[in-house]
Order: structure tokens, then C-alpha cells, then sequence
């Protein structure tokens, strides 16, 4: 009893003699390369339900944007997709955000001032003003 089965690879050339491995009906190059393709189908299938975009808007997005969380220009998205960022009161999306930036901002309350504050916070922290009066 062989693992493998007699026929070769359906997306391999024709005179290739890459076996496909029990049961499917592709060489393992091209059952990864489906599997891919059928989960970028998904996403942007969900993209187009959850937030209206057309299709291929998330690309542009994510080219527009340079491959990177919008915030913190370090996640790429490669492991984990870069979240849809949007407006929960309007639906507006505002571009494409890591999860820990996505997640920072819903703890904002998408309120700005909330987030000025933070950003005042880390410039001039209230221990800077108070430790150097008291010493």
C-alpha cells in the first residue's frame, strides 16, 4: 500500500512526475499555495461583509499605508492580518491597525481628547512637574 497516489499533481505541468500525496489531488507546493489562496478569498469576503470596503480596497489600503500599522509603522501583518480600524459610531473605516494599536484605541473610547491626553501624559508625565517641586 503506497502513501501516495498513482496520478501526479492537477496544477503541475503535464509531464512533471510529482506525486499528490493520499487523498488530494495536488503535490504539497500547490495544496499550500491553494489553501492561501482560499484564505485571502475568506478575508476579503469578511472585509466586504463587516465594513463595506470593495474588493481589493484592503490591499490599497495596506499598500498606501506601506505594508505597516498605521501607528506604530512596526507590525507588517505578515503573521496576523492588520485589523480594519473604523469609526464604531459611523462605520467610517480609518485604516489599517496592528492589534495592540487597534486595542489601544478602543480603549480611547475613539474619544481624541482621551488620546491627547495620553500623548500629554507621555511628554510632560504629572511626576516630572510634582517630584521636581517636592525635592
Amino acid at each position: 500500500m503506497t502513501l501516495h497516489s498513482e496520478k501526479g499533481c492537477k496544477d503541475c505541468l503535464p509531464d512533471s512526475k510529482r506525486p499528490a500525496p493520499y487523498p488530494g489531488p495536488r503535490c504539497f507546493t500547490h495544496h499550500i499555495a491553494k489553501k492561501r489562496s482560499n484564505a485571502a478569498r475568506a478575508h476579503e469576503r469578511t472585509i466586504i461583509a463587516m465594513f463595506g470596503l470593495a474588493p481589493g480596497e484592503y490591499a490599497r489600503l495596506y499598500a498606501a499605508q506601506g505594508g505597516r500599522c498605521y501607528i506604530c509603522e512596526w507590525a507588517t501583518g505578515k503573521t496576523k492580518r492588520l485589523a480594519v480600524d473604523h469609526n464604531h459610531k459611523t462605520g467610517e473605516v480609518r485604516g489599517l491597525l496592528c492589534g495592540p494599536c487597534n486595542e489601544m484605541l478602543g480603549r480611547f473610547r475613539d474619544n481624541p481628547v482621551r488620546f491627547l491626553r495620553g500623548y500629554e501624559y507621555l511628554t510632560n508625565p504629572p511626576a516630572r512637574r510634582v517630584l521636581a517641586v517636592s525635592t
